[in-house]
């Protein structure tokens, strides 16, 4: 990047931007306000060489879907936060408007970083102050937050507190408990000394200042603070005096690094996904039966049984939507007709539910009758599996079960299990590979 000789530390031209206005129904969380103007710094400029992969860790994809799109969720959900600032390599500044616009984010300015992880942040800072150079038309915050880019499990409670106590002592961070005792070594490779672990702890993210605090930080701070520096609250406290406040973190607020951490969110991601599920029916009693059995028996997921008369569709989805179920169980009784689970699906496809998030829809078909054949099984299966080709293009994951219906309890009570055991398998999994498959329960 071409910097200016009197100071390197300072980018030339250092952005391109792109801004895209709050939708009017951007899902925000709460309703709880702060009384300062509050923004957010995420630098994600890193290579993620640790990571030994071509693509920097914040674009690897889980969930068909780029880490760092999980990270802007947390914040744009957010609605005391007014601004979020994405800061990326020049090279990745077309991929970082594609996810912008394909996952619908909100609020969002984006910025070309520096070469370091300090210069990134100042030119995100920058925004807010260098209109000429940004053709910027943002008000400057109070307080900004920064934040990495690839720590995608922040929670609300932890920003207020530490945005609150930057307002009140001019800087604030999170930290955590060190696990491991920290040495030093000689140049040889023997121990030189230990390190006190109950006195020190882990610095971590996010942290928050005044924004005209950590402004002028940057503004004094070195160019060797620029080349080999980490620590923002260092730069606060030996430039401008200003102790921040510490605040001890959840151990959600880990930091995305090996590969291994990739499967390790995913899990994280899919177990809060897999949390509560709706059964839909329509007013067939063995259907309702079915649907209430299911909902004493996946005792893990938080289960609404919804039965809807012919003709009163839309709201149901309405309800769906309302209330962010991810994981619909459609309960149909005999008919192999798709044209009701065709027009549910078409339906949430319309919503923002897969917009971020795949959402998986379960038809179950209950079969009472004695004496169906084969051929119906796998005509049924054929067109399951074309519905499902379909919805996953809408990030929809389609799966059929058969349960055919016993008059003897005892093994009602055993099929009863096993929808039980295969439904809430495939909402914990989320597997897009097994969608238009058809399971026997």
């Amino acid at each position: 990047m071409e910097t200016d000789r009197k100071y390197p530390h300072r980018a030339i031209k250092p952005a391109t931007r792109i801004t895209t206005e709050p939708a009017l129904n951007c899902s925000c969380t709460g309703s709880r306000m702060v009384g300062f103007p509050v923004a957010v710094v995420l630098p994600a400029g890193g290579s993620g060489e640790r990571m030994g992969l071509s693509t920097p860790k914040q674009f690897c994809d889980f969930l068909d879907r780029p880490l760092i799109s999980f990270t802007i969720e947390a914040f744009e959900r957010i609605n005391w936060i007014q601004n979020i600032i994405v800061v990326v390599a020049k090279e990745c500044i077309d991929l970082m408007k594609t996810i912008i616009h394909k996952y619908s984010h909100k609020r969002i300015t984006l910025v070309v970083g520096g070469q370091t992880r300090h210069r990134s942040i100042f030119n995100g800072l920058k925004v807010f102050t260098d209109s000429q150079v940004y053709d910027s038309k943002l008000t400057k915050p109070e307080v900004v937050i920064i934040h990495d880019a690839v720590r995608l499990f922040v929670e609300e409670d932890l920003l207020l507190k530490i945005a609150t106590a930057a307002k009140d002592h001019g800087a604030a961070g999170a930290t955590r408990p060190l696990v491991s005792t920290v040495i030093a070594t000689t140049s040889e490779g023997c121990l030189d000394s230990s390190l006190e672990r109950a006195k020190y702890r882990a610095s971590e993210m996010p942290q928050a200042f005044l924004f005209d605090t950590i402004y002028q930080a940057y503004q004094q701070c070195s160019d060797y603070d620029f080349e080999y520096g980490t620590e923002c609250l260092q730069l606060v406290l030996q430039y401008c005096g200003s102790k921040a406040k510490l605040i001890e973190g959840p151990p959600t607020l880990w930091k995305v690094t090996f590969k291994r951490d990739l499967f390790a969110a995913e899990s994280i991601i899919k177990e809060s996904l897999s949390q509560k599920a709706c059964v839909i029916t329509g007013v067939q009693q063995d259907a309702v039966q079915l649907a209430h059995c299911l909902e004493k028996t996946l005792t893990q997921i938080m289960v609404e049984v919804i039965s809807t008369p012919v003709g009163e569709e839309v709201s149901c989805i309405q309800n769906i939507s309302a209330k962010e179920y991810r994981n619909i169980i459609y309960v149909i009784v005999n008919d192999t007709d798709l044209q009701e689970i065709k027009q549910l699906v078409e339906s949430i496809g319309n919503t923002s539910l897969p917009i971020l998030y795949p959402v998986v829809v379960i038809m179950v078909h209950l079969n009472k009758s004695e004496s169906m054949p084969f051929s119906n099984n796998m005509d049924e299966l054929g067109a399951i599996r074309l519905l499902a080709k379909e919805a996953k293009q809408k990030n929809i994951l389609v799966y059929g079960l058969l349960v055919n219906y016993p008059k003897d309890t005892e093994k009602w009570n055993d099929a009863v299990a096993n929808v039980c055991l295969i439904a809430g398998t495939l909402i914990k999994d989320r597997n897009a590979v097994l969608a238009g498959q058809l399971f026997v329960a």
